[in-house]
């Protein structure tokens, strides 16, 4: 394959560095967070940008916030642990997360540029939206959000 992208090429040489130290939960982060990738490039014929490792990463902070939900639920406090653990190295390697005040000024912003009038709406303010918040803001609280903004 080609040029690797530069936050590859740093995942890359995080794992050298987390396996040279000797920081197991990194090494294994990395490792897992890597062979997703490769999956994805491999289903895509093609090395992925940064945007789509972002993506990636943003898929693997999602399904670990499910595990830790659901291990929660299952009185697993080990499991737990070592999941947060993970997502904390997860989301270091995501842009900064937009804070929920940006993003009902934005949500604002795009309700009034696309002219929604309410719930019916919300379809054409997550269309524009979305790309706007990719990797800085997770789905499900822009979602929750945009409905709570267009049933004032």
């Amino acid at each position: 394959m080609g040029q690797q992208t530069g936050l590859k090429q740093k995942l890359n040489d995080d794992l050298k560095q987390a396996m040279k130290s000797g920081d197991t939960v990194r090494r294994n982060t990395l490792r897992m967070l890597l062979a997703a990738i490769k999956n994805a490039e491999i289903e895509k014929h093609a090395e992925l940008d940064d945007s789509e490792i972002i993506a990636q990463i943003t898929r693997e902070v999602k399904r670990h916030n499910e595990s830790i939900e659901a291990f929660t639920q299952g009185n697993r406090i080990d499991l737990v642990t070592r999941e947060k653990a993970e997502l904390a190295i997860l989301q270091s390697y995501l842009p900064q997360q937009m804070t929920p005040e940006e993003l009902k000024a934005l949500i604002r912003q795009v309700i009034t540029a696309v002219g929604a009038a309410g719930p019916a709406d919300k379809g054409k303010v997550m269309k524009e939206l979305m790309p706007k918040v990719k990797g800085k803001a997770d789905g499900k609280l822009v979602n929750d959000l945009v409905t709570a903004a267009l049933n004032q």
